[in-house]
């Protein structure tokens, strides 16, 4: 084990590199849940695909190099977006047409066209992990849907609501002068149609109450908590990094070539 340590030690190949600056967060401390957890995100619009394995697989890389130069124990979470809302309907469903009138909302609220499970989302979740479990990944499944409806967010969307304006300062700087007109860090579900909205907000209080325009125009006031809302996504990984205890330091690699979310904290 030392020879392969020191050979790991001393690679440059680019998991062992990026395992190397994870390792740096602890010379001095170890993470006080007792493991480092690796994320990795998925979209359940559609079928698990090579861009999902590609994902998964270079978060696992780094995650094994990781655990050549380190006694500390890892954890790798498969998160699923599945609050997102349905923005397409695949052409490869029966009946696309019956989903039409669920167009924008989340993916855990439109029917399950094949009739095999309660929602579409839960349907390629559950092809998620087929898929996952045929490569022989070692992983925990985690559902934005659940996490949200629980409150285990609840407390970092309270937060985000307390330094709005800080976080807006942050991710307005990487945006298009005409996406900034109408970007929010929140993205609340209309109390009428139950769709996501992406809608400036009217008003953002410090106690987590947010107002904004429904889908009629009219003027609504609701709380961040209780699955009303959900967070953007680069805050939304944020979030799901700190309610498991971690720092996030996304994998440039791995995040670029992917275009989702990979992160090891």
């Amino acid at each position: 084990m030392t020879n392969l340590r020191d050979a790991a030690m001393n690679s440059k190949a680019w998991p062992f590199e990026e395992a190397r600056r994870l390792l740096k967060r602890y010379e001095k401390k170890a993470p006080e849940k007792g493991y480092v957890l690796f994320e990795t995100g998925y979209g359940p619009s559609g079928l698990p695909h090579i861009g999902t394995f590609g994902e998964v697989s270079r978060t696992t890389m780094v995650r094994r190099a990781f655990e050549i130069i380190s006694d500390i124990p890892t954890k790798l979470l498969c998160f699923s977006d599945d609050m997102d809302g349905m923005r397409k309907i695949p052409g490869n469903v029966p009946d696309p047409e019956a989903l039409k009138p669920y167009m924008q909302q989340p993916l855990t609220a439109v029917p399950d066209p094949f009739g095999t499970h309660d929602s579409f989302g839960d349907h390629m979740n559950a092809k998620l992990n087929s898929f996952l479990d045929t490569f022989g990944f070692e992983y925990e499944f985690a559902s934005s849907t659940a996490y949200y409806k629980a409150g285990k967010l609840d407390e970092i969307l309270l937060r985000c609501a307390e330094r709005y304006d800080d976080i807006m300062a942050i991710m307005l700087k990487s945006l298009r002068e005409e996406r900034r007109e109408t970007y929010s860090i929140f993205l609340p579900l209309s109390p009428t149609t139950g769709q996501v909205l992406y809608v400036p907000m009217k008003n953002v209080t410090k106690d987590g109450m947010i107002t904004f325009d429904d889908v009629d125009g009219t003027e609504v006031t609701i709380p961040v908590t209780g699955g009303n809302c959900k967070l953007q996504w680069k805050p939304d990984f944020g979030a799901t990094e700190n309610r498991r205890g971690g720092v996030s330091m996304c994998s440039s690699t791995a995040s670029t070539a992917s275009g989702q979310r990979s992160s090891p904290s």
